[in-house]
């Protein structure tokens, strides 16, 4: 299926799903691997601040494990479990212990503030917890408040005390619900989206593409984005221990590039999926890593001196892929199979339908229009949890809409943004990545987000919120020299008329900026002016 002189288009004409009736990821990833292979390494261990490798068969006992205590709690099909972990050996076996008993996983980032954690834990009724002692503790403050919560298992505790009974994964059906994920509140309120065991299925030819024909011999995986989103999870953790490819655990609590090009090199990974914002630092740092097959990229699109500056530092061509917790890993470029075009995001992934929609459902081609993946790909959501009005307005027809506007030219997906996001400026429609991309190649410039501000002549003028390197002057000079730098490599009517620097943006735990807070702030600034001006 993936031998090297492949072609994009060879791949996608003998490229068939092959989904069977019944279907357990814990299956998959753990227990068959267990018994044939026993001690091939599964996960190696960072997290404690020591090396540790866990074979499969190690996997296996832990998961069974908490699979026991589940069990013996009376946990079981249909039961929502959390799971408030980093990255870490007992994190995979916590998530496979659960798919063991029937219950559906809930990842939850140890990240999350009180109001986060209490949200998602009395919106999905959750039985119980597995987290650690820290996240046990921000558990204890808030748990008078979840009258559905009734058990919470740590690493070490009585949860581990069954080792020695096997336990079965559970004969499910691959459209069972696996998997309950809440959206990142970049839009709105998070939202519940439940996940099939066949969702694992969907995200390998993606994972394979983006990981230029994943795997290969000797590969070994890792990112630094925390396991509890999307794009850790189901991106990297659980194809890797699909596929029998060792997968590193090690997120340190705030990205380093020293670290990671470290931990890189000394583990000898080959595979690295990046986030944007991790991108962005290693490049602020002015950081390369040797040794390096393949890097892919997710979240936020990367502009075409981003992508420049990735192949001169990793020595390979940086692969974006695109998708959202509803729907993931639908478009792809890849290097090896020359699916590479600078400024666009990738082309469809075999075995999806992508396209960009106009507002009757037809497809077209060459201007902006809402991007959209048809039904029945095994990847998308069975349903929003608790939320079938929202459901309801995710689809136009046959056609799940992204929520994204994009281009779509010569079988290739370009990204615009976000329908609430592009900017509407003098009869101009501009996508705030693609500036916050220009601002980034400034070499003052250290972060950025990009919104739309109200504007009575304009409609809305660009505004930039600005975090600089350090020692850097936040002054009208500096001022000038950003607007001017966007002004002659973008487009004139694209540069920010605004400037403010501040501190910190606003992101969400999977480390994109907030727009949507900035937005407000702006609009905020805009109301107030008015009210200035009509007391004067």
């Amino acid at each position: 299926m993936t031998s090297p002189d492949m072609t994009f288009d060879s791949f996608a004409g003998q490229f068939r799903w092959q989904i069977p009736d019944r279907y357990n990821i814990a299956r998959d990833t753990c227990d068959r691997w267990a018994e044939t292979e026993p001690d091939r390494p599964a996960i190696i261990d960072w997290s404690s601040g020591r090396r540790r490798e866990f074979t499969y068969s190690a996997l296996r006992v832990m998961a069974d494990g908490l699979a026991n205590r589940l069990l013996e709690a009376g946990i079981g099909k249909g039961d929502r479990v959390g799971v408030g972990l980093s990255q870490s050996a007992f994190t995979a076996a916590a998530h496979i212990s659960i798919w063991k008993t029937g219950a559906i996983s809930l990842p939850l980032s140890p990240q999350f503030g009180d109001d986060a954690l209490h949200f998602r834990l009395a919106d999905s009724g959750a039985r119980a917890v597995i987290t650690d002692l820290e996240g046990s503790k921000g558990l204890a403050s808030i748990s008078d408040r979840l009258p559905a919560l009734e058990l919470v298992l740590l690493p070490g505790s009585r949860s581990n005390a069954s080792y020695g009974t096997t336990v079965e994964a559970a004969d499910t059906a691959a459209d069972d619900p696996a998997l309950l994920m809440y959206t990142s509140g970049t839009t709105g309120p998070a939202k519940g989206v439940l996940h099939a065991h066949r969702v694992l299925l969907g995200h390998l030819p993606g994972v394979e593409i983006s990981h230029d024909l994943f795997p290969q011999p000797g590969d070994v995986i890792w990112t630094p984005a925390d396991w509890s989103w999307i794009g850790g999870l189901l991106d990297v953790l659980m194809p890797g221990l699909h596929h029998g490819v060792p997968v590193v655990a090690s997120r340190f609590p705030k990205f380093s590039p020293d670290r990671a090009k470290e931990l890189i090199e000394g583990e000898r990974i080959r595979c690295v999926f990046f986030p944007p914002t991790a991108l962005r630092m290693l490049r602020a740092h002015r950081c390369s890593i040797d040794g390096l097959r393949t890097v892919a990229c997710g979240g936020e699109p990367l502009g075409a001196e981003m992508l420049d500056w990735g192949r001169g530092a990793f020595g390979v061509k940086i692969n974006e892929f695109y998708g959202q917790t509803e729907c993931n890993m639908v478009v792809s470029s890849c290097g090896a199979l020359s699916a590479h075009r600078p400024g666009w995001t990738g082309r469809p992934v075999p075995g999806h339908e992508v396209a960009v929609i106009d507002r009757s459902g037809r497809q077209i081609q060459d201007m902006e229009g809402d991007i959209a993946i048809r039904k029945g790909t095994p990847v998308m959501m069975l349903r929003y949890w608790n939320r079938p009005d929202a459901a309801a307005e995710k689809f136009r027809g046959d056609w799940m809409l992204t929520g994204d506007r994009g281009v779509a030219a010569d079988g290739f997906i370009r990204f615009v943004g976000r329908n609430d996001e592009v900017i509407t400026s003098a009869g101009y429609r501009i996508g705030p990545a693609e500036i916050e991309d220009c601002l980034l190649t400034h070499d003052s410039v250290a972060s950025a987000g990009v919104v739309g501000k109200p504007d009575p002549v304009r409609t809305e003028i660009v505004k930039a919120y600005i975090v600089l390197r350090e020692n850097v002057a936040a002054d009208g000079d500096m001022e000038r020299s950003i607007q001017d730098h966007v002004r002659q490599r973008l487009a004139r009517y694209a540069f920010p008329r605004e400037v403010e620097f501040v501190d910190e943006l606003p992101m969400t735990v999977t480390g994109k900026v907030m727009r949507a807070v900035l937005r407000e702030r702006a609009r905020a600034e805009t109301r107030e002016t008015r009210r200035s001006s009509e007391v004067h």
